[in-house]
């Protein structure tokens, strides 16, 4: 278990956050996107990155942090511990793989300022609704392969982005991420769920695109950290 190590940094949740760095985290270890899946990430010398030393880099430029807590989406078992510390440095919103109400609870008692619940993982309608009546501080992710939702659990009963968003902002939640897995983002779904609410781009999405996202109406775009671990190690 992780102990304090420092005051806490004062940070904000801005309506529009712009661009929002993504941090992996496995095992109190920091993570990177590799080609077969997420990879331990390394400086030059070999030795892993410290998950507290990032968020230290993050903090004076980034007032909000996107966690992906692999041990929660591949293992129902989020590192509540580490985001309990993490969260004394920066706003976070995580994505633990919730796959059910009680699971969004937790995490955002751990000191997330929203949990992530997503198409690929929530148990469909009912433990949305649920979740909602326990909390308004959730974010949906809409996990899109080729134009479509995928995975998607069956009891969110469509395939289709458009669809799904709307039931999604009927229900309660208005702020959507929109993640495409294997292609570049389609602009024009963006701009069409940005028309209903508070929308940011995730998945294959990196800073080169951010001009983009005034062009949709998009809210911001969450970026992984390949490029700033790279520098780093230089």
């Amino acid at each position: 278990m992780p102990t304090s190590r420092r005051a806490p940094i004062s940070s904000s949740d801005p309506a529009t956050p712009g661009l929002v760095p993504c941090l992996l985290l496995k095992g109190g270890q920091v993570y990177r996107p590799g080609p077969e899946g997420p990879v331990l990430a390394r400086s030059a010398s070999g030795v892993p990155f410290d998950p507290f030393d990032v968020v230290d880099r993050l903090a004076p430029e980034y007032s909000l942090l996107y966690v992906v807590d692999l041990d929660g989406i591949e293992r129902a078992d989020p590192q509540l511990d580490y985001l309990q510390e993490i969260s004394r440095d920066m706003a976070l919103w995580v994505d633990g793989g919730v796959r059910t109400a009680d699971q969004a609870i937790d995490i955002l008692v751990a000191g997330a300022r929203r949990a992530v619940l997503s198409s690929a993982y929530l148990r469909g309608p009912k433990q949305l609704s649920r979740a909602w009546k326990l909390s308004s501080e959730l974010v949906f992710e809409l996990e899109i392969t080729h134009g479509q939702l995928g995975p998607v659990h069956e009891a969110w009963g469509t395939a289709d982005p458009l669809e799904l968003a709307r039931t999604v902002r009927a229900a309660g939640p208005d702020h959507l991420i929109v993640s495409p897995r294997e292609d570049d983002p389609d602009w024009s779904m963006v701009r069409s769920i940005a028309a209903g609410g508070p929308t940011w781009v995730d998945g294959s999405f990196s800073r080169e695109l951010a001009p983009r996202l005034g062009e949709v109406g998009a809210a911001g775009g969450i970026f992984h950290l390949n490029d700033a671990l790279d520098h780093w190690e230089e």
